[in-house]
């Protein structure tokens, strides 16, 4: 969607690609629009939806961008949520981050114990 978007308006563009919870961070592609963003080298950042770039904290990079006359451009802006609805969706997002991390530092510990049980018996 982005690349016929930006080419079918003449734009030169490259796409970052990211994996990662819109409250992380540290994604590595953030990082690097973040670093290009400061160092002056992009002129317009096109995003499918507003919060594809971060769940919380999105009008700062905003800010950032008006500050250095970056263009921000968001192709589904789609209907403005009600404060209810905005607030649901904070919500189940913090949730969904946190359950992820409490059941991935369960996998974790239950990797290493299941590796000692292997050693164990193995001896």
């Amino acid at each position: 969607m982005l690349e016929m978007f930006c080419s079918a308006n003449g734009w030169s563009f490259e796409i970052l690609l990211d994996l990662g919870s819109g409250m992380n961070y540290h994604k590595r592609g953030l990082r690097n629009l973040l670093e290009r963003i400061v160092a002056g080298d992009v002129d317009r950042l096109v995003l499918t939806h507003k919060d594809r770039l971060l769940r919380f904290g999105v009008e700062l990079v905003f800010a950032i961008c008006e500050m250095k006359d970056i263009e921000v451009v968001i192709i589904n802006k789609g209907e403005e949520p009600t404060f209810e609805e905005e607030l649901t969706q904070d919500v189940l997002e913090i949730i969904t981050v946190f359950s992820a991390r409490v059941y991935g530092s369960r996998s974790h510990k239950n990797k290493k114990m299941i590796e000692k049980l292997k050693e164990a018996v193995e001896e």
